[in-house]
This record gives structure tokens, sequence and C-alpha cells, in this order.
């Protein structure tokens, strides 16, 4: 028996199969809108940005300045006139602790920027190689790690020209601690390395920079961009650390390390010199781990949906 046409009907129209239910979205717009969803990681973020503009723009509208010394007003304690008291020299502590944020954050973020391109490069190069390149140039790091950090800061320090320049320092932390990164970059290179969009291109002819730099390191992005948000607090407490020990920032510049070290002197009788600094370090270190953990959860594929 033959049945009528008209007594069905497609199950889906030829307008609903060719309808979009989602748009399309790249790897890092699909991580930023996982990103926002995580609260905690959008209160670091909040927070980083309230602290870059209080230290990059607070100046402007404070009457004090950094280096101005008012011997009459030495240890004023928090008032509206001065927030957060006067130094020893009568200094105003909002003010230094402003122009501070200034010299950590900027060596957070240049450090990082030079770690980023040593340990992208080296990690890039090792992993790509593999076999008996890779062992070597993995060797090689091993030796490096097994020297602590403070030392090789001290040595480098001491051969690239003293201490205290805000550029030396800058260096010195970005050459130190690019080891990390590039054991991260090697891990993901090796893992995409024999992927078949690779193979593809290497058998289009592709050369070594460009399957570096079109192919493998956009899809190792993601740890990147994770190592790179958690290397940002570890190069400022580094920062503080030296200032706190006397080989970082020199007067009559500050860093929160050098302003933690000066108000540890005066604990008992104006503990506000030191809790100011020192909750500025800990504020911005619990800031960037925020937002480094949103940062891994949103580029983590199995995160997803």
């Amino acid at each position: 028996m033959k049945l009528a046409q008209d007594l069905f009907e497609p199950a889906i129209s030829q307008i609903s199969a060719e309808h979009i239910n989602r748009p399309s979205t790249t790897m890092l717009q699909d991580a930023w809108r996982r990103f926002k969803l995580n609260k905690l990681a959008m209160t670091g973020l909040i927070t980083l940005v309230a602290l870059i503009i209080f230290a990059f723009a607070g100046p402007a509208f404070i009457d004090y300045n950094f280096k101005t010394n008012d011997l009459m007003n030495t240890y004023l304690t928090p008032s509206w006139i001065h927030p957060f008291g006067t130094d020893a020299l009568g200094r105003d502590t909002m003010a230094r602790i402003m122009y501070g944020g200034r010299v950590s954050l900027a060596i957070g973020f240049v450090s990082v920027l030079i770690n980023l391109s040593i340990g992208v490069f080296y990690g890039g190069i090792s992993g790509y190689f593999g076999g008996r390149v890779d062992n070597i140039m993995m060797r090689i790091v091993d030796i490096i790690y097994s020297v602590p950090d403070l030392l090789y800061v001290i040595l480098l320090m001491v051969v690239i020209g003293g201490k205290g320049g805000l550029l030396i320092i800058m260096i010195v932390l970005g050459i130190v601690n690019w080891m990390g990164m590039a054991r991260i970059v090697r891990g993901q290179i090796l893992a995409l390395r024999e992927q078949e969009y690779v193979l593809a291109a290497r058998t289009l002819g592709a050369s070594t920079a460009r399957l570096m730099l079109k192919h493998l390191i956009p899809n190792a992005l993601g740890p990147i961009i994770i190592t790179a948000a958690l290397a940002i607090p570890m190069a400022i407490f580094m920062e503080a650390f030296l200032s706190f020990i006397g080989i970082g920032i020199q007067p009559p510049f500050a860093s929160w390390g050098s302003l933690a070290a000066e108000g540890r002197l005066n604990i008992p009788s104006y503990p506000y010199a030191l809790f100011f600094p020192a909750a500025a370090i800990a504020i911005t270190m619990l800031a960037f781990n925020f937002v480094a953990d949103g940062l891994r959860d949103a580029f983590d594929p199995k995160m997803r949906k």
C-alpha cells in the first residue's frame, strides 16, 4: 500500500537544522565567559584593578610627595590629614605606599615578561626537538634548580651592577624565575607536537618557527597564562623580601618591602608603619592567587559546558 506524502512531516525542518543555537567563540572568549562566573576570581581582578588605580592615579589626588620630609610631624597616627600616618621623617605613609605600589607592581609585571620570554623560548625549543636536545636542556634546568633562588639573586645583583636599581631588580628576578615556565611549556609542546594538525602543517612544509608561533605556542596559551599569573605575586614577594633584608630598592625610593622593613623597627610604638605595607603585599598576593585559580578553571577543557 502506498502511503500519502502529506501524512508525513520532517522531524527537523530545514530552517531549524540551519539555526545556530549558540554563536561560535574563540578559546579566549570562552575562557573569559567562564572566568566571569567565578566570584572569587572576579573579586581578585577587581581588587587588582583597584590597587593599580590606587598606586598609579592616587598620587594625583593627594597633596604629599613620597620624598618630602617634615620633621615637625613624625610618627603621626592615622587621621583625616594623613590616613596612614607619617614615618620617622614626617613623610606621608599613604603617599609612600602609593609610590611603593608602582615599584612593586612594575617589578612584578616586567620581571614576569622577562620570565615569559626566556621560559617560552627555552621550553618550546626543548619540547619541540625532544630526544637528546630535550635531555640536555632539561638537565641544565635541573642543575639551576638545585641552587637556591636567593643565592642567584644576590650573585646576579652583584655581577650586573650592585643593589637597589629598579631595572636591575626586574632583570634579575626575570632571569632567576624562568625555569618553572620552561618546564610547563616543554610539557605542553611535547604533548602537542604529535597532534594531527601539527603533522599536517609539517607535511605541507611549515617551518619550525611557523609551527611554534602559529600552532604550538597558541595552543599552550592556557597553562602559560596561568603560570604567568602565579609568577607575578611571587616576583612581588621576592622583591619585598630583598628590600626587607636591605638589598632591594634603596631610599629615598620605596617599595612595599622597603616600607615594611622600615616599619618593623618601630612595631611597639608605631605598628601602623608595618601594618599598611604588609597589608598591601598580602592583599596583592591573595588577589593574584584568586585570579590565577580562576584562570586555571577557565582554561581547563574539563570545565567547559
